[in-house]
């Protein structure tokens, strides 16, 4: 059994003797496009000998620079599958999977509907001024920001669909907003969740697994439970959050589950080889060779040693 039928059986919930895993990291500046992005990509999958060759979506949406409350969101333009970001992220999508080796689940990266829509404001506000900016903004002005976030939708449902004519197997949304200390719950369900759905859908239809990552720390997972039904595979911060692998697999009784490991500290890190081994054989042992892939809470240190990721790798495997 190859990469790509052990994920394929994870998502069915047929027992393994191998576990599959999955790894990812942001690569260092200069490898968003082009040559080099590829050269990272491909060295990272050979180095790691992960199950799933994750493609990392480092073509953002561009910043629009005037949006200082929420009726300037009215100033933000239409987007097209045109856009450079997009189109940039579909050539390096082609050009990488022209180069990997066949029998790997393939999946693209996608920055969901929160995540994006703070792209178009982080230059001016930050990281943590714009997430304080956008439930910020959307109170000011729930019409101006609801439409550009319905726009953002639509235009990622427009990458998923390229994505998976590309020929890969999923995609990975990235979802962001169910924090405690941003939107409200019922922000959340009124302006987020019908979104978010919209996007797995989309995914799905197009013919792809969708595998939902929720981001970030401290959060309310109670707000995601709807979405086991738009979703394949779940992956999030049992640390961070947090929330364990068993608790969220009665969240999710649908999909298939993906972690265990700490992705910035803990044993992935800093530990030696047969610590990792042990740990690995531990998480498979207290989680079980069914509807499991061994994975992070989120993306891994971008200077990590990849025989770090092949022995954990390796080991879910044995």
């Amino acid at each position: 059994m190859n990469g790509r039928e052990r994920v394929i059986a994870a998502i069915r919930k047929e027992p393994l003797t191998e576990i599959p895993s999955s790894f990812s990291l942001h690569f260092p500046e200069g490898c968003e496009n082009g040559e080099e992005s590829v050269k990272a990509h491909l060295e990272f999958f050979e180095k790691t000998g992960t199950d799933i060759y994750k493609i990392m979506n480092e073509n953002l949406m561009p910043a629009c620079d005037g949006v200082r409350c929420g009726d300037d969101w009215k100033l933000i333009p239409k987007f097209s599958r045109n856009d450079a970001w997009l189109t940039k992220q579909i050539d390096l999508t082609k050009r990488i999977l022209d180069r990997c080796e066949p029998g790997h689940f393939t999946m693209g990266t996608l920055h969901g509907v929160v995540a994006s829509s703070l792209h178009l404001i982080e230059k001016r506000y930050g990281y943590d001024g714009g997430r304080l900016a956008q439930p910020e903004h959307l109170r000011q002005n729930k019409v101006a920001v609801a439409d550009v976030y319905k726009r953002i939708a639509d235009i990622l449902c427009v990458l998923a669909e390229e994505y998976i004519k590309a020929g890969l197997d999923s995609v990975y949304y990235a979802a962001l907003g169910g924090e405690y200390r941003y939107y409200t719950d019922e922000e959340f369900e009124t302006f987020i969740a019908p979104l978010d759905k919209q996007v797995m859908t989309a995914i799905r239809e197009s013919g792809g697994y969708c595998v939902l990552h929720i981001c970030k720390d401290r959060l309310n997972m109670r707000r995601y439970q709807s979405y086991n039904d738009y979703a394949d595979i779940v992956n999030w911060g049992i640390y961070e959050a947090p929330f364990s692998l068993e608790e969220g697999k009665k969240l999710f009784p649908g999909t298939a589950i993906m972690g265990g490991l700490a992705n910035r500290s803990g044993v992935l890190v800093e530990g030696t080889k047969e610590e990792i081994e042990d740990r690995v054989r531990q998480i498979i042992e207290e989680n079980g060779k069914t509807g499991f892939i061994l994975g992070a809470d989120c993306t891994i240190p971008t200077e990590i040693e990849y025989w770090r990721v092949r022995a954990a790798a390796e080991a879910a495997r044995k």
